[in-house]
C-alpha cells in the first residue's frame, strides 16, 4: 500500500487527482493540501511514502518545499514527483537538484500519472516526455560542461549493452521505445537500466540522463 500526499492550490486539481488514485486500491491518499509551508509540519505527524508536489503555490513554490522535505526526510525514505503544467528547462532542474524523484506535466493520462507513481515508488524515476525535452534542451544548449573524470571512470563500468541503453534513455526514449529499437523486452530494459543506475550512483532515472551528460556521453 502506497501512502500518498497531495499538494496542489487548486482545489480541483486535487479532487481530480485524488479521484484518479482512488481507482488503484494499491494507493491511498492520507492527505490533501494547499501551500507548501504546510508540508514539512503534515508529514511529522502523517507518514507517507510519496508526495505529488505542484511546483506554482503561494507561500513556498514546490522546488523549495521539496528542498525543505529532503531536509528531514532522504529519497531513499521518501518519493517526491513534481507535478507542473510549467516544462521549463530551468525548473525541471531545480526540482531535481532540490531532490525530487520525478517530474511530470498535469497532462499526462492518469494511467501515465499512475505508471509514474509505480516506477518512483519502485526505485525509479519519472520524467514525462515535456519534461525530458526540457532537461536534455539544457544540456544541449548549454556550452560544453568540463567531463566529469569521476563520473566518466564510473560510466566505464557499464557493459556495452548497459551504456548503449543509457545513451538512449539520455536521448529522451522511454523502456517500450529503447525494447522496440533493441528486439528485447521492456523489463530487460528496465534491468539493464536500474543496474547502470547502481553502478554510477544515480538515485534515479532523471539524475542518469544528468550524469550522462556530465560524462560528456551525448546520444
Amino acid at each position: 500500500m502506497t501512502k500518498i500526499l497531495i499538494v496542489d492550490d487548486q482545489a480541483d486539481v486535487r479532487a481530480g487527482i485524488r479521484a484518479i488514485l482512488l481507482l488503484d486500491p494499491s494507493l491511498v491518499v492520507v492527505g490533501d493540501l494547499s501551500d507548501g509551508l504546510q508540508v514539512v509540519p503534515f508529514l511529522r505527524d502523517h507518514p507517507v511514502d510519496l508526495v505529488l508536489m505542484d511546483i506554482r503555490m503561494p507561500g513556498i513554490d514546490g522546488v523549495e518545499a521539496t528542498r525543505r522535505i529532503r531536509e528531514e526526510h532522504p529519497p531513499e525514505k521518501l518519493r517526491v514527483i513534481v507535478l507542473t503544467t510549467f516544462d521549463q528547462d530551468d525548473i525541471v532542474l531545480a526540482a531535481l537538484r532540490a531532490g525530487a524523484n520525478g517530474f511530470l506535466s498535469k497532462t499526462v493520462s492518469p494511467a501515465e500519472l499512475v505508471t509514474g507513481i509505480t516506477e518512483v515508488v519502485g526505485g525509479g524515476g519519472a520524467l514525462s516526455a515535456a519534461a525530458t525535452a526540457a532537461l536534455i534542451g539544457h544540456m544541449t544548449d548549454s556550452p560544453p560542461p568540463v567531463i566529469d573524470k569521476d563520473l566518466l571512470r564510473l560510466f566505464g563500468a557499464l557493459t556495452p549493452r548497459e551504456r548503449e541503453m543509457v545513451i538512449l534513455v539520455a536521448g529522451g526514449l522511454g523502456n517500450d521505445e529503447i525494447a522496440a529499437q533493441m528486439f528485447v523486452s521492456p523489463f530487460t530494459v528496465k534491468t539493464h537500466v536500474v543496474r547502470a543506475m547502481t553502478k554510477v550512483g544515480a538515485r534515479d532515472r532523471a539524475q542518469l540522463v544528468s550524469f550522462t551528460f556530465r560524462a560528456g556521453l551525448y546520444p
